[in-house]
Formats: structure tokens, sequence, C-alpha cells
């Protein structure tokens, strides 16, 4: 397994003194924002998470190698370069024995996360099941990873352009565990309420930490969602995203856009139609998570 993954000097030296590490993705740089503000948006999200007691890996493939911690000009080559891959659990083998390119979506970080013993991941919202899935069967492979791999995400829940209702059904069925941190509903990305509750609330981190050690201790296999709501301030109006969504995903159908396009089109499509405000609330609450993630992070790292 060494020969497939390679650790930064900041990941290894945190490996080596007990540090906890907070594992990013980043299909966020080089799929979910523009140049320049992915680059920015990812420096500033490390430097949070160093901030707050634990030490950022930002993950991707490059070279043949699952790198577990970016350098600051790989940070910027993921940022300007338009021929990466979108790495999932099924993309992983090929893009390692072709050494191409791949930024890691959610279900792919997880892996890697887990094969460098990181159990904390950050991220902005969860993919799900997608509206339709019932003839079209899109339902994004992170709600699987979520099944079987043992890393807690903290995210903004679920993207509003999902079917919010099926992905908790799934989640259900699959035995994910959705944690609200400070709150009793599922928070939908840009709003910080949706009609869904969720499983468990938890006012501070003990109780998030506690209840993963607990989960692993018992060898009950999966992850768990740690759903933390975008600040108030930067929450966009829920009848205004939902009809921005609307009008995105019927030019979505009428473009016959379909599989691992439909998301990247979709947020684009929903950034344009709020004049950016959506991308401002996008990189709102990945800092917002960075925060909640490397504090849980530190805090599982003193119950070992």
């Amino acid at each position: 397994m060494k020969e497939y993954i390679t650790l930064s000097e900041e990941v290894k030296h945190a490996k080596e003194q007990g540090k906890p590490i907070v594992a990013l993705e980043s299909t966020i740089i080089s799929h979910g924002m523009p140049y320049p503000q992915n680059v920015q948006t990812a420096r500033e999200v490390e430097q949070i998470i160093r901030d707050n007691g634990a030490v950022p890996a930002t993950i991707a493939i490059v070279d043949g190698k699952i790198k577990i911690g970016l350098s600051d000009e790989e940070l910027e080559m993921f940022g300007k370069a338009s021929d990466v891959a979108k790495a999932s659990r099924r993309d992983l083998g090929y893009l390692l024995a072709t050494k191409k390119l791949g930024a890691t979506t959610v279900a792919a970080t997880m892996i890697c996360a887990e094969l460098a013993d990181i159990h904390i991941f950050v991220t902005g919202g969860i993919g799900g099941v997608h509206r339709g899935a019932e003839t079209t069967m899109d339902i994004s492979a992170d709600l699987e990873e979520l099944a079987q791999t043992n890393v807690a995400v903290i995210c903004a829940g679920a993207k509003s352009i999902l079917d919010l209702g099926l992905t908790m059904e799934y989640l259900e069925t699959k035995g994910v565990p959705v944690i609200g941190y400070q709150t009793d509903v599922l928070p939908a990305f840009y709003t910080r309420s949706s009609q869904f509750a969720v499983n468990f609330r938890a006012d501070d981190v003990e109780t998030i930490s506690n209840t993963l050690k607990t989960k692993w201790d018992l060898n009950l296999k999966g992850g768990a969602v740690i759903a933390n709501p975008i600040p108030e301030e930067h929450a966009m109006d829920e009848k205004t995203i939902t009809d921005v969504i609307e009008t995105a995903l019927k030019e979505a159908t009428e473009n016959h856009i379909a599989g691992k396009e439909v998301t990247p089109f979709l947020l684009a499509k929903v950034k344009e139609l709020t004049g950016g405000k959506s991308l401002d609330s996008n990189i709102a609450l990945v800092k917002n998570n960075a925060v909640l993630g490397a504090k849980i992070a530190v805090q599982l790292g003193n119950l070992k």
C-alpha cells in the first residue's frame, strides 16, 4: 500500500507527533470554484484548521500517487489546470496506473483518508440521491462510501439541488447516522434548514467525538454525516434558491446533461443566476465546517 501513498512533510510530522489531522478534498478546488477563489479558499481553509489545533491534509492524485497533503505549488496547479479528472472510487485504480492528475471527490477522499488513518474530513456538502433518481438511478457514490468507510464527514448538509428526502432514506437504509450540530433539521447547503429532521442533535464537539469513537469501537463500519448549518449571515433566502435550482434543473434536462456532469453544471448555473452570491455562501460554509472539523479532530484525538 505504501507505494501508492505519499504524505506531505506537514502531515508526516503530524503523524509522528500524534497530532489530529483533518482531510480535505481537491474536487472543490479543481471543479467546485473558479480561479483564483478556489486556491485562495483552499489556503484559507487549511489555515483555519491549523488555527484550531489540527493539521490539514488536502488529498489528490498526482503522478501515480495518492498525495495526503498538497504543497502550495500543487494547490496552485490544481486550481489552474483544466485537464484534472474528477476522481471517485471507480477512477482511483485507473488514475494511479496511468499517472494522470485526479481531484478527489467526497467518496474518493474518504477512501484515501481511511488508507492514511485519518477519520475526520471537512467538505462543503455531500452528494446524494438526485431528483428523478427513481428513473435515472443517479445516486452519488458518496452515500455508498459513507456506508462502508470509517470517516466522519463535516458538511453543510446535502446540496439542495438533490432530493433531500430520498437522500436521508438512503442513509438510513445504510445505517449512516446524520448528526446535526446545534440543529434539529438537515441544513440544505445554501440554507440553514430543510423539512427533514436529522437523526441526532449534538450541541457540543464532545458529544460528536464520543459518538464517533463509540461507533467505531463497536466495529460498526461506515462513516457519519456531521451536518453543520451555514452561518446565518451567509445563508441565502430559501425561496430564492429554490426557484434558482428549479430553473437550473430544467436547463440541465433540456441540455441532456447527465451523470457526474450534473452537479458542476447545476452549481455553475446557480452561481450565474444568483449573481455570484452562491459562491460567497459556498466559501463561507466550507470555512465554517473547517472550524468544527478541526475541533472534532482535536477532541477525538484526546479520547484515544
